[in-house]
């Protein structure tokens, strides 16, 4: 263990023995799932960086877009609106697939991998 890791741990254990961590919100509760867990450890910051900035990559954009527009089909009961969801549904896959290969992705090997995972996140 280095010096600052060290130096860390004794700080923590510290903080623990004064009673300065007894109060935490959240204490005792599980803590969140990271939602990007699935991405790829060198993509991973450069996507938190574009969600947190209000920015998605066009693709997931429009995956997005695809599971709202599924999920609205799945409770609709008017089949003429169930009619021109699915039509919107269909323009929004064929504008995917045009980007995705327009990108090259197919031959990306870190999306072939990844690629299914990344979309369910968004």
């Amino acid at each position: 263990m280095d010096l600052f890791s060290q130096l860390a741990e004794e700080r923590i254990k510290e903080a623990i023995r004064n009673g300065d961590l007894d109060n935490l919100k959240g204490k005792g509760k599980p803590l969140k799932q990271d939602e990007l867990r699935h991405v790829p450890d060198d993509l991973r910051m450069g996507y938190r960086i574009l969600k947190n900035g209000g920015y998605l990559p066009e693709e997931a954009s429009l995956a997005k877009e695809q599971a709202t527009l599924k999920e609205l089909i799945d409770a609709c009961k008017d089949p003429d609106e169930k009619e021109q969801l699915t039509k919107q549904l269909t323009e929004k896959e064929l504008h995917y697939r045009l980007l995705m290969e327009k990108r090259n992705w197919k031959r990306n090997r870190t999306f072939n991998k990844y690629g299914a995972k990344i979309a369910k996140l968004f």
